[in-house]
């Protein structure tokens, strides 16, 4: 599961404006590269929305069956806000519907009964 933990309202490249909904998964303990000690962080990430600033407001704390999933990329720096410790990583993150790529199927007739 991940919790809509905020929403951002964006402009593109071509000046329309567009929201976004930041989502976060569960808490999980990441070990540092350069001092090997143990921090809490949770994965996130955001993706965009079609709705308005009202809908989204609404659906912040709501719970998403899915999953926040690593995305390998180039190597670039990153400073984590809380320490200031610059580290190299090489992925990202994105949001996947579904644990494991499943696909799910409901047949109509099962949404009427429930």
């Amino acid at each position: 599961m991940v919790t809509i933990k905020s929403f951002q309202k964006r402009q593109s490249t071509d000046g329309r404006e567009f929201i976004t909904l930041e989502l976060v998964g569960g808490v999980e303990m990441v070990q540092s590269q350069n001092s090997g000690r143990f921090y809490a962080t949770v994965r996130k990430t955001s993706i965009p929305a079609t709705f308005d600033e009202e809908t989204a407001s609404s659906l912040v704390g709501s719970k998403m069956p899915g999953e926040i999933v690593r995305i390998e990329s180039d190597p670039y720096e990153y400073t984590i806000k809380a320490t200031g410790e610059v580290v190299v990583l090489q992925h990202s993150y994105g949001y996947q519907p579904t644990p494991s790529g499943e696909v799910v199927h409901l047949d109509r007739s099962e949404l009427i009964e429930a």
